[in-house]
């Protein structure tokens, strides 16, 4: 325990008082300053002239005249000087010990607000949806990115209030048994939503953490959304590629023991036909039919050939407006295709990319068609170009079609996968643009709502004309 030191004026061994004391005349004082004097320890006064007023105040209470400057302590004064002494030690050293420890508490108490301050600081700065709820349902925790999302509720509308009273897009039954499952089992839960609060479809991880404050039951749930949607896209991509690439081993495989079989069939048919011109039509009408599944057979293996092997075709500098023009120079021949309107709006300052022209002619064919087919060969279609965001050329087409509904987006870059009667497609035009633009170090994506229409968009890397991406 610290000490306290009087001064040396006062400290000598039983508190004696100085030999030869100098004081300053004080004017008469009160009764009761005797005690204020003596309950007075942090006063900024010389130690002298304290010592002198305790002993004036002590003459003037006992009805004697104030002691003059310089005048020595008689045996009696001395004795109550240090009887003060020994009263004033333990109290002065007890009012030093509680302003250190009053000194200790406030510096403790800066400490953790500063450590408070700055946990709010990390929470806040998370790039995720955090909220932390107790036993009763009450919000103790709501950090910026709740704010400030699309249905932010305000920090202090949240703190406070039950969570069933801000969250209203899930059931309130719903949220209190996921939270009843945390706050019994202990156990992390993880769920995965969909919302199209921003407009858009997007993807959510919810994340319900246990949160003990001891050793005892979880006594809070700490919440955390995540939007996860480029996440689960590039989850789908990587899945796509994987699919893609198993069917690839397989076309490999089967392709060149399926086209021998189909060229025998073929020319056996060819040369029946050639023997038979005097028999019956019916005949000479099953022979043509025969050579011609044989060869759609064969356009299905060619194509399963291209998708396992692509071929080795050597990239230039081009203009993605110059592909597009050729695809549309080739199908106004289309007879089909005459009946359909086709709107362009191209942007001269497009840039250029590094591809393969026949292979974007071919995935630009492959996207018309299936617009022209999702029209039902009437309608307007659109073919777009723009420069996209990070150094990337975007094209798109678009059309008023039939549309394609939700269940079937994630599955229109699986091979063979159609939606298209029998006999109008095989199911493999996508996978193969998905794959050449994939080659190209682009990416392929689709919108679509059912009865409006859908748009196809590309986006290839922007080239500059020393090859190299901008």
């Amino acid at each position: 325990m610290p000490s306290v030191i009087l001064s040396d004026s006062i400290r000598r061994p039983r508190f004696a008082p100085p030999s030869n004391p100098s004081f300053t005349l004080v004017p008469p004082r009160p009764s009761d300053e005797l005690s204020s004097a003596v309950s007075a320890p942090a006063s900024s006064e010389p130690s002298d002239q304290i010592l002198a007023r305790i002993l004036d105040a002590k003459r003037h209470s006992l009805g004697g005249p104030a002691r003059a400057s310089g005048q020595p302590l008689t045996q009696e004064e001395q004795a109550f000087v240090a009887t003060v002494a020994d009263i004033l030690a333990p109290v002065l050293e007890r009012a030093a010990y509680a302003q250190q420890l009053e000194s200790e508490a406030i510096e403790r108490t800066r400490q953790i607000d500063r450590e408070r301050r700055m946990t709010a600081r990390i929470i806040d700065s998370l790039p995720v949806g955090l909220y932390v709820i107790d036993r009763e349902y009450r919000i103790s925790v709501w950090n910026t990115k709740r704010e400030t999302g699309m249905q932010g509720v305000s920090r202090d509308d949240a703190i406070g209030r039950t969570i069933f009273e801000i969250l209203h897009r899930q059931p309130a039954s719903v949220l209190r048994r996921e939270f009843d499952e945390v706050f019994t089992t202990g156990r992390l839960q993880t769920f995965q939503m969909e919302s199209r609060a921003s407009g858009e479809l997007r993807t959510y991880r919810l994340s319900k953490i246990p949160m003990r404050l001891d050793d005892g039951p979880v006594t809070h749930v700490i919440t955390v959304g995540e939007d996860v949607t480029e996440w689960r896209e590039a989850q789908e991509r990587i899945t796509q590629a994987e699919k893609l690439a198993a069917i690839g081993t397989l076309a490999a495989g089967v392709m060149h023991e399926i086209n021998n079989p189909l060229a025998t069939i073929a020319a056996c048919a060819e040369s029946l036909e050639l023997s038979i011109a005097d028999q019956p039509p019916a005949l000479q009408d099953g022979l043509r039919l025969i050579q011609s599944e044989v060869a759609r057979c064969k356009g299905i293996t060619d194509s399963l050939l291209d998708f396992s092997r692509p071929k080795a075709l050597d990239k230039t500098l081009l203009d993605v407006n110059a592909a597009i023009e050729r695809t549309l120079f080739v199908l106004r021949h289309h007879s089909r295709f005459k009946r359909l309107t086709v709107e362009t709006h191209l942007d001269p300052s497009l840039g250029l990319v590094l591809a393969n022209e026949e292979q974007l002619v071919q995935v630009f064919m492959a996207l018309l068609i299936n617009a022209m087919d999702a029209m039902r060969e009437q309608g307007t279609i659109e073919l777009r170009t723009r420069r996209g965001d990070a150094g990337t050329v975007v094209a798109e087409v678009l059309d008023h079609g039939e549309g394609i509904r939700r269940a079937d987006l994630p599955k229109i870059f699986e091979p063979f996968y159609t939606t298209k009667p029998p006999g109008r497609g095989t199911g493999l035009g996508l996978s193969i643009c998905y794959a050449i633009i994939a080659e190209h170090g682009g990416r392929i994506e689709v919108d679509s709502t059912p009865g409006e229409g859908s748009v196809f968009r590309i986006v290839l890397p922007r080239t500059d004309e020393r090859g190299e991406r901008t």
